[in-house]
């Protein structure tokens, strides 16, 4: 079954086409990040207008790069939430539009779905069941995963998201938006232990998280070392991303454990982050556990993951109506 997937929950207009919910036939993705970098953050009225100057070229260009064409597909997938209801609506209705005047089945899928099925795209994904951490700009969660459409949470953010703390401190920091990728880049050139800011692993038996916290901990250094902390960036990014990592890898170990389940998944935007990959592997390698990482092209938004985890919906039979809409929260049952 040939699927073409459209994504466009955030700042990120993507499309792909995926057989099988197993094989990325193609995957591009338009980015916005030139866009809002000047406002330090997505305006989301400005994402939604850039979706729709982007759509029909990047689904175009999915398309022709898959070698299958409008001809070959079986089915149209689209996110449905969470995410931004104006961005989202851009993609979703495109969606239905095309599955509509090509009489294809239509299915609108969770995002969060998708960003833990992307882990199926690699040559070697785990089996069920896996306990899957998805930590992204927007969400911060731990699911017990069983199969592909049945995932139980069982903790997430009690505030900031760790991506969104990713994004916060880099403000602070004077460093611009998007703050994931600098700070992981700075912090490969620091000492981790020359600042050391605090924890919050909350109930250490527990599986939510805080890092409300920890930002705010950064913006007292900054505040109190006004004149000096810019001597000291890369350390002060290197403290603040250990952190984050600490309290990521060990709830995500506490929750295999727990569950008794062998596998260990990471998933979402800071998946991508080099310290956290390294420190799930190791940890996972000392635990017994095996651990299975998309590569980092498949860690931020993009429309394969959608087409992955929309294959399973099909599959059972799912299908959205023409009068379905969106949403911009919803969690994974």
């Amino acid at each position: 079954m040939n699927i073409l997937a459209v994504e466009t929950s955030c700042d990120e207009t993507a499309a792909a086409v995926v057989a099988d919910g197993r094989r990325m036939l193609s995957s591009v993705v338009a980015s916005q990040v030139d866009v809002h970098h000047r406002y330090g953050g997505v305006v989301p009225e400005l994402a939604s207008r850039k979706h729709i100057e982007a759509i029909v070229p990047v689904v175009g260009e999915a398309l022709d790069r898959s070698g299958v064409g409008p001809e070959g597909l079986d089915a149209v997938a689209a996110t449905r939430g969470p995410g931004l209801v104006g961005a989202l609506l851009v993609g979703f209705s495109f969606g239905k539009a095309y599955a509509y005047g090509r009489g294809l089945p239509f299915v609108g899928v969770n995002h969060l779905a998708g960003h833990i099925n992307a882990v199926f795209l690699t040559e070697d994904p785990p089996a069920f069941p896996f306990v899957a951490l998805l930590a992204s700009g927007g969400h911060t969660a731990l699911y017990h995963v069983t199969s592909h459409t049945r995932m139980r949470l069982m903790g997430q953010t009690r505030d900031d998201a760790a991506g969104e703390a990713f994004d916060k401190v880099a403000k602070m920091m004077g460093l611009g938006y998007p703050g994931g990728r600098v700070i992981g880049e700075m912090a490969e050139r620091g000492d981790p232990q020359v600042i050391s800011f605090p924890r919050s692993y909350l109930d250490k038996k527990g599986f939510d998280f805080s890092f409300s916290g920890l930002k705010t901990a950064v913006r007292r250094y900054l505040q109190l070392h006004a004149d000096t902390f810019r001597d000291h960036m890369d350390d002060i990014a290197a403290g603040f991303q250990e952190a984050v990592v600490d309290v990521l890898s060990f709830k995500l170990m506490q929750a295999a454990r727990q569950t008794g389940c062998p596998r260990v998944v990471l998933s979402g935007g800071v998946a991508a982050n080099r310290r956290l990959r390294e420190r799930v592997v190791a940890e996972a390698s000392r635990e017994g556990f095996e651990a299975c990482l998309p590569p980092v092209s498949l860690c931020g938004d993009n429309a394969a993951m959608i087409g992955a985890a929309a294959f399973h919906e099909l599959q059972r039979g799912t299908v959205s109506p023409l009068d379905a809409d969106v949403y911009s929260r919803a969690r994974l049952a």
